[in-house]
């Protein structure tokens, strides 16, 4: 489920670095440690062998990612009306990663409709249409799945790498792109049927490529903007020009904006840091992407517009910025994140980008909601000793008011609202799992559905109206 154990994807882990990881496992990951089961001898040797030039590296281009493009049902073949009588903009889509499936749940009664086989581990987060009709999947091993949430089918698949990140949809809805540890490429793919449209090697110009370490879009600059793990750049990529449609994928070549890498479809602007990202944030008006840095000393604001960094943050540790949320407090506007390797959650004014407080927490978090309509952010403790708890912090105050642990000794973990906020969902990070259902106000139970070791769970209307309080 991690990344592929390849030299090229080793650049910046040094050998003997990766033998502490072997012998102590990874901060904030699912990396246990080894020290019990393998000598010091074994250790090496796997170190050796993981950086071991391959003698053929593995290919997947063009060719390859059309050979592997099936089409479940054409376009135009399936109703164009739901099949069921659930509000099809209050489902949720709940990611069962401990049988690989998925399920559909009305979030109006809160009761699964339908359940059905993914591919093999989900990763990054399912994306919608615009119109909340269609869910995108992408899983570990580079699939991306489109599903029909009308008629609740599959409707086409595509293999679009070998180790895939995560993956964005255009505004418009024309696009999905994905960022893959392997190749170091981003695949665009048309999004009403997937096949390929282009594919866009990462690499720096001078002979150095690198894997994404996420990719998100840009709704209001009409762009998709990624995040390069092994080179210190952002890249925006434009598939709009100046905010029109693109039409026929291509932008005019006279209208190029300042900066570009290239020109036709899918120009890339080049932002250059000084330090590398690995996940991000926006603000609300996507002007600013707020970033974390590699040296676990500060995060970093990058103005889009001017294609710099312009601030540093005060936030130590890992904070887990794709996580982050905002939301009004004493007339501005804040950015709450939690942090994967520290127990706090910083709270920044997105005006100063200064660190106004941080909120003392039972150990590192993965995740972090609210709601437009909630007094309340939820974040969960997921690593350690505490990782069955869940702080609940109010809003006004800053201060965390309950502490849940609904399944003592189990991982509790991702909480999703409903549209109106009334309801929050967390999961169970357990095969002998479940969705727990708490009122969003009285912070009391409602109901737990049984299922496999869920983890995240998805409202169709928070997603497709960005909602200030879940992540994009």
């Amino acid at each position: 489920m991690g990344p592929a154990l390849l030299p090229q994807n080793l650049k910046r882990l040094h050998k003997k670095e990766a033998s502490q990881v072997i012998n102590e496992g990874r901060p904030a990951t699912q990396m246990a440690g080894f020290k019990e089961k393998l000598n010091q001898k074994q250790i090496d040797s796997l170190v050796s062998f993981i950086y071991t030039p391959l003698m053929e590296i593995p290919v997947w281009g063009d060719k390859e990612i059309k050979t592997s493009h099936v089409i479940h049902h054409k376009e135009g073949t399936l109703g164009n009306k739901p099949v069921y009588k659930a509000d099809p903009l209050n489902l949720f889509v709940v990611v069962e990663l401990g049988d690989h499936h998925a399920t559909i749940l009305d979030g109006d009664v809160l009761e699964p409709i339908h359940r059905f086989q993914t591919r093999f581990a989900l990763h990054g987060g399912p994306k919608f249409s615009p119109d909340g009709r269609f869910v995108y999947f992408g899983s570990r091993d580079g699939w991306i799945s489109k599903f029909d949430l009308y008629n609740l089918k599959v409707v086409a698949e595509i293999r679009a790498g070998i180790n895939m990140r995560n993956i964005a949809i255009s505004h418009d809805g024309n696009f999905v792109i994905v960022g893959n540890y392997l190749p170091h490429t981003l695949t665009v793919l048309n999004a009403n049927d997937l096949s390929l449209f282009k594919v866009i090697p990462v690499n720096d110009g001078k002979g150095n490529s690198s894997r994404v370490s996420a990719v998100y879009t840009a709704p209001p600059r009409g762009s998709f903007v990624a995040a390069l793990k092994d080179i210190p750049e952002l890249w925006e990529i434009y598939y709009t020009d100046d905010h029109e449609p693109v039409y026929n994928g291509f932008v005019h070549d006279y209208r190029m904006k300042e900066g570009m890498a290239e020109k036709g479809p899918f120009p890339v602007r080049r932002i250059k840091l000084n330090d590398y990202l690995d996940d991000f944030f926006f603000d609300q008006e996507y002007e600013h992407l707020i970033g974390t840095a590699r040296n676990a000393k500060n995060g970093q604001v990058v103005n889009l517009d001017l294609r710099r960094k312009t601030s540093d943050l005060d936030l130590s540790g890992m904070p887990h910025l794709g996580s982050g949320i905002t939301w009004d407090y004493r007339g501005r506007k804040i950015l709450a994140t939690p942090n994967l390797k520290n127990g706090e959650v910083s709270i920044i004014d997105m005006e100063t980008w200064k660190t106004i407080k941080r909120i003392e927490t039972l150990g590192p978090g993965f995740f972090m909601r609210s709601h437009e309509n909630s007094p309340y952010a939820w974040v969960d403790v997921f690593f350690g000793e505490n990782k069955d708890a869940v702080h609940v912090i109010d809003k006004k105050t800053l201060e965390i008011v309950k502490t849940l642990r609904p399944a003592p000794g189990k991982t509790a973990a991702h909480v999703e609202f409903t549209r109106d906020g009334k309801y929050a969902l967390l999961s169970i990070w357990d095969m002998d799992g479940a969705v727990i259902v708490y009122d969003g106000n009285t912070l009391e139970e409602v109901k737990r559905l049984p299922m496999k070791k869920p983890s995240g769970k998805y409202n169709v209307t928070n997603k497709i109206r960005y909602s200030a309080g879940t992540s994009h």
